[in-house]
């Protein structure tokens, strides 16, 4: 849109001018001002495309306004009206930088094609401004993916010459990495950009580094939880508008000077992520710790895992290997081209021992394992593998009977104490994980639910009819515990408590009966007397409450 500014203490003079424009019929903006002084005005609140102008006016005459304009608006094209007896005027108008002039009274003729000349000028500046821009904005992109490529920063400014500088980089704060699992810019075009702008709420600047990864460098300097919501929404559009997983690796704040390359070496080593835990789609460098290879101790775990194949342990086995994989999982910035390196010839030490007709797969198992993108799938073929030993071993099944019956014997022992899994596993040498699966597959109950179901009979053996509890419906529910409230028993602090539940031991114990359960005196000793809590507390030893996968609190 043309934005024009007609300047004339005649009213009638200005609706003339006005007809005429409307007769190009051309896109405009138009603003009027009666002399001088109120056109500066209207051009320090919006500047404008086109002035057109008398040259006679009181408080401030055109030719006065021309030189003011020519000094603080130098992009303005200006257009002077006069008559005859103006003729001087107007030459020296045109000296000063007035672009054109027409001769009153005007000719509609003349005015269209001075207009026409106009605007052609405005427009071929346009088109330059633009074409330098994106030189500039090429130039600029150049400079940017050639740092993030490792060009050394002396020699790109060498290479430059007088075409641009370094400076502007040093202007970025923070970027966000994309990838896909396939090629996406190549097909997308520029569609992928204007969403982009939509969606983002910051100045950034955008680059394809190829067709799966692209770079969003930003400019300010913004919290790290902004960063990750901006990066979870900009992911959950990409999903939904093109149906295409997206991952982003969100930086930290960038020290300065400014060393891209850096950076980038950072953002892909924390895109790794997406290998170990797939069903993430942000990643964010504040959250990972800093992993150094020497610091696993791969070699011993290596060796303990040989030697268990070598004496067919297949407990030892498990447990070394789930070892192995808990270290690479809780340290998960690592290269999965290392991590498939050394799973790889675990894999091959396996087969190694295979039957010959079962070892012929090798080659094929190992192919697979390099093109997934997965760690779960890379820990399930060495698991794959691991079954074929436990069938080439014809694996007792009766070892794993005696350790489950040496369990239970402890757990009838003990169902007054603290139990846990890790516990238990000690008790017979397992890993607990491996421990919880053979006692699910052994006796068909969950280990933890065994526990409980056996604590609540000896419950029901000492006369209890009922166990109430404070927890989750969701959890407790799946052992029988509902809302107290609905058997008519209320918690006095929270009468309505969905979290108060209550089991009958006994079918029916409940029925007719209805009351309030109030917590005994001493129970809430750590509020009434903090100090003497605390002097208490001191007298344990310091313990780390361990925090399993998926626990809240």
């Amino acid at each position: 849109m043309i934005r024009i500014l007609i300047v004339d203490d005649e009213k009638i003079e200005r609706n003339g001018i006005k007809f005429l424009l409307k007769q190009l019929h051309m896109e405009a903006q138009i603003r009027e001002a009666v002399n001088g002084v109120k056109a500066l005005e209207a051009l320090e609140e919006e500047p404008a495309d086109i002035l057109l102008t008398d040259i006679k006016m009181p408080f401030m005459d055109g030719l006065t306004l021309a030189e003011n304009v020519v000094e603080k608006y130098p992009q303005t094209k200006m257009v002077i009206f006069s008559g005859y007896g103006e003729f001087e005027y107007a030459r020296k108008a045109m000296k000063s930088g007035v672009n054109s002039y027409i001769l009153k009274p005007v000719d509609p003729e003349e005015f269209r094609s001075t207009m026409e000349k106009v605007l052609q000028e405005i427009e071929g500046e346009r088109l330059e401004d633009e074409r330098k821009e994106k030189n500039r904005n090429f130039v600029k992109e150049h400079v940017i993916l050639s740092l993030l490529n490792g060009a050394a920063p002396e020699d790109l400014a060498k290479s430059l010459g007088d075409m641009g500088s370094l400076e502007y980089v040093q202007d970025f704060q923070n970027m966000m990495l994309l990838e896909f699992d396939r090629e996406f810019f190549g097909r997308t075009g520029l569609d992928f950009l204007e969403n982009l702008r939509e969606e983002m709420n910051e100045p950034f600047l955008y680059l394809n580094m190829n067709p799966q990864q692209g770079i969003i460098l930003l400019e300010r300097s913004i919290e790290i939880e902004a960063r990750r919501e901006m990066a979870q929404k900009l992911q959950d559009t990409i999903e939904k508008k093109y149906g295409e997983r997206c991952y982003i690796a969100v930086s930290r704040e960038f020290e300065h000077p400014v060393r891209l390359a850096e950076e980038m070496e950072r953002l892909e080593l924390l895109m790794e992520n997406k290998f170990y835990a797939p069903q993430d789609r942000v990643f964010c460098e504040e959250e990972q710790s800093e992993a150094n290879l020497s610091e696993i101790d791969d070699d011993t775990l290596m060796k303990q895992i040989r030697q268990d194949i070598k004496v067919k342990d297949m407990v030892g086995l498990r447990r070394h290997f789930e070892s192995l994989c808990e270290k690479y999982q809780s340290k998960k910035n690592f290269s999965q081209m290392y991590v498939k390196f050394i799973f790889s010839n675990l894999l091959k030490d396996i087969y190694e021992i295979l039957p010959q007709e079962k070892s012929v797969g090798l080659n094929q198992e190992i192919d697979r394992l390099y093109r997934t993108n997965d760690f779960q799938e890379v820990t399930e073929l060495l698991n794959e593998g691991i079954r074929l030993l436990e069938q080439s071993f014809a694996i007792n099944p009766q070892m794993e009977h005696r350790e489950i019956e040496t369990v239970k014997q402890y757990i009838y022992a003990h169902y007054d104490e603290e139990l846990s899994v890790d516990m238990l596993a000690e008790q017979v040498f397992l890993a607990p994980s491996y421990l919880s699966h053979i006692f699910k597959k052994e006796t068909g109950q969950n280990l933890s639910k065994f526990i409980k179901a056996l604590r609540m009979e000896k419950a029901k053996e000492m006369g209890a009819g009922a166990l109430a509890i404070t927890g989750n419906i969701d959890f407790y529910g799946k052992s029988g515990f509902v809302p107290a409230k609905i058997k008519g028993i209320r918690y006095a602090d929270d009468p309505e408590a969905d979290y108060f539940l209550i089991k009958e031991l006994t079918p029916g114990f409940l029925d007719g009966i209805s009351g309030t359960y109030k917590d005994p005196v001493g129970y809430f000793v750590c509020e009434k007397d903090p100090e003497g809590f605390e002097r208490f507390e001191a007298t344990f030893p310091k313990k780390e409450k361990r925090k399993l996968t998926g626990q809240l609190f």
